[in-house]
């Protein structure tokens, strides 16, 4: 309605991605909204799905009210993956383990009708080390099928960064994801990397110059994947 104020003018605004803004409702719950309208309610419940069998995801809150579009979530205390590896608090070697780590027990919750919950944007800066343990946050691209396609995404992810000559982080990234791909995992089967590419290429949130280096990214990914 013209001239009704925005509720959320009357929170602190506490992050912002590339897709959504979080706003701290009090000390134990935040609202996240999506600035497109991206419908969360099937986000809410893949996280309702994962927690209740033991997976790290935060709670989250059914207000009333809530446009399709907004989230209430647990607020979470401590920093993100990445913040600690650039405060050199966390290794990166450490970090590719954690996130192989936490991929596993991902695919080791119970599969659904159509086939294991996969997050598909799991890299550092979605995963709070809090005092209890590593949360994993951002669901949004979550759907069901096969493990290697997850893996796939989060290798890619991070070589993306470690192919960039611009950014300070790639030595990190590359040892991160040299750690990753030493766990134990599915095969990334060409099928997976080729999938995985097309879908970071048709993401709107990458810039040209990103997606320019998708094809270095998936060699780096194939190297290391065939030096096992």
């Amino acid at each position: 309605m013209a001239g009704q104020q925005d509720p959320t003018t009357q929170y602190d605004l506490i992050g912002r991605g590339r897709t959504a803004d979080v706003h701290a409702l009090d000390d134990a719950w935040v609202l996240r909204r999506y600035r497109d309208g991206l419908d969360a309610r099937g986000e809410a419940d893949v996280m309702a799905y994962v927690r209740a069998h033991g997976f790290p995801a935060p709670r989250v809150r059914a207000d009333p009210g809530l446009a399709p579009g907004e989230l209430v979530l647990e607020r979470l205390d401590g920093p993100t993956q990445l913040d600690a590896l650039l405060r050199g608090a966390l290794g990166a070697a450490e970090a590719g383990r954690e996130l192989a780590f936490l991929l596993g027990w991902l695919h080791a919750v119970p599969a659904r009708p159509g086939g294991h919950v996969l997050h598909l944007d799991l890299h550092p800066d979605n995963v709070i080390r809090t005092p209890h343990g590593p949360m994993v946050i951002d669901w949004a691209n979550a759907e069901e099928g096969s493990p290697a396609l997850d893996w796939a995404m989060s290798a890619l992810i991070l070589a993306e960064v470690a192919v960039d000559p611009g950014r300070h982080e790639a030595r990190v990234a590359r040892e991160a994801l040299g750690a990753l791909l030493a766990a134990p995992h599915p095969h990334l089967a060409e099928p997976f990397l080729a999938e995985v590419r097309a879908r970071r290429g048709a993401n709107p949130t990458l810039d040209a110059d990103e997606k320019s280096r998708l094809g270095a990214a998936v060699e780096l990914v194939r190297s290391l994947e065939g030096a096992r």
